[in-house]
């Protein structure tokens, strides 16, 4: 006997007999629960990965990794600051940028917009509009020619396509008034985009920055400088560094604090996601406690002539201990090999699922995600490991230490 006799008594145990197949089933029972809590949970988190990723990529599409500002969104001398900020450890690409609220009008159709005005040259830089285009091209916006890309939604809206114009209205302050007054601008719309946001795709336009200042009436002045880092998560250490390096004058903010609320939303998501799947495997771990209390019972006379023959309560304890943290092994075992491959391929499986039962997950007229994303994270796998074990080892506790209080004489008294 090469294992212990602790661990060849569990083993024993596991085995169907005639006596005991309900027992057996119910053993079967909870490692096939562990194993599809296990895989659940692997494939849930990491679709989730996926969802937060896509979402990340698609804010960023257009939006910079962190952004210098001056107090009031007016920096007038921005060449030394766009030069110091390009020798900064992390900043890969800066670029000046314009930011306004202004109304778009074409043919008795009023929608607000977001205008940014941009350097189209110094543009691929910092953002990814150029491989988002649906028409036109960014280089078609050359100064003074007054000239707007727009997203697609907000094109739809206004009823415009490219060639069409659009009037540009601007509400400005008016000279010894508290009036805003509004400003007009003739605009040929050059192209369209779309990025799948409805935050940009629906409000967002772009012009020249020299058009954006003139629009302004403030030629020389720009809202700031947008910077793309070779490691974005590393975007708040550069954006605190940048502004104690730049000084009281001016502000630097980062991606996470422009976007905080979306991800926000998907890390709670993810954690009730992970709780609720997570009740699933303490249900079937909680199984095992059925199973062990069934053997306990069910071995209660062969117990006491263990105990008889000399086996230690300690002994014994660990004799059921061993019994269902083998469940839980193998029944984690088994989740993790079906979930990790269904994790994986789970983008490529959804669309045969979907023809076989002729559903639709993410219909595209409904949603701009139109298939499943999937980011598998090794310590996630682990967590999930560590989280189905230990509710594992929870469960054999009670009926492991009441197999250790069986009493030989109690047991054996009718037998």
């Amino acid at each position: 006997m090469l294992l212990p006799l602790e661990a060849a008594i569990s083993l024993r145990y596991l085995r169907t007999r005639r006596a005991s197949r309900f027992v057996s089933f119910i053993s079967l029972v909870s490692l096939l629960g562990v194993a599809v809590g296990v895989a659940a949970l692997i494939v849930v988190l990491s679709v989730m990965n996926g969802f937060e990723a896509e979402l990340r990529d698609r804010l960023l599409s257009l939006t910079s990794h962190a952004v210098v500002t001056a107090p009031g969104g007016r920096l007038e001398n921005w060449g030394p600051v766009l030069e110091e900020v390009l020798e900064t450890p992390q900043v890969t690409g800066a670029a000046p940028y314009i930011e306004f609220q202004a109304m778009l009008a074409h043919e008795g159709s009023l929608k607000g917009a977001l205008v940014r005005g941009v350097m189209p040259e110094r543009e691929a830089e910092v953002s990814q509009v150029d491989q988002h285009l649906l028409a036109g091209r960014l280089t078609d916006l050359v100064p003074g020619s007054n000239r707007i890309v727009l997203g697609r939604l907000l094109a739809a809206r206004l009823g415009v396509a490219p060639g069409d114009e659009v009037t540009l209205m601007i509400p400005l302050a008016g000279e010894g008034s508290a009036r805003l007054v509004p400003r007009l601008r003739r605009f040929g719309v050059a192209g369209l985009f779309e990025v799948g946001m409805e935050e940009q795709d629906g409000t967002l336009a772009l012009v020249h920055l020299q058009d954006a200042a003139t629009a302004r009436a403030r030629p020389g002045e720009v809202s700031g400088i947008r910077l793309e880092l070779a490691d974005l998560f590393a975007a708040p250490a550069v954006s605190a560094r940048l502004a104690a390096r730049l000084g009281p004058g001016y502000e630097a903010r980062d991606w996470t604090r422009e976007n905080a609320s979306y991800f926000r939303a998907v890390r709670i998501e993810k954690t009730m996601m992970t709780l609720i799947l997570s009740l699933v495997v303490a249900v079937a771990a909680f199984n095992i406690v059925a199973t062990l209390v069934m053997v306990v019972t069910d071995k209660r006379t062969e117990i006491a002539i263990l105990r008889t023959m000399g086996l230690s309560p300690a002994r014994v304890m660990r004799i059921f201990l061993i019994q269902g943290t083998a469940i839980g092994l193998v029944g984690t075992a088994l989740g993790v090999l079906a979930g990790v491959p269904l994790a994986l391929n789970v983008g490529t499986l959804m669309p045969g699922l979907e023809a076989l039962f002729g559903l639709e997950v993410l219909p595209a007229e409904v949603y701009y995600i139109t298939r499943l994303p999937s980011d598998l994270r090794w310590p996630q796998v682990g967590l999930v490991i560590v989280i189905a074990l230990g509710l594992c080892l929870l469960s054999t506790i009670y009926p492991s230490v009441r197999a250790s209080r069986t009493e030989p004489a109690d047991a054996l008294r009718y037998e």
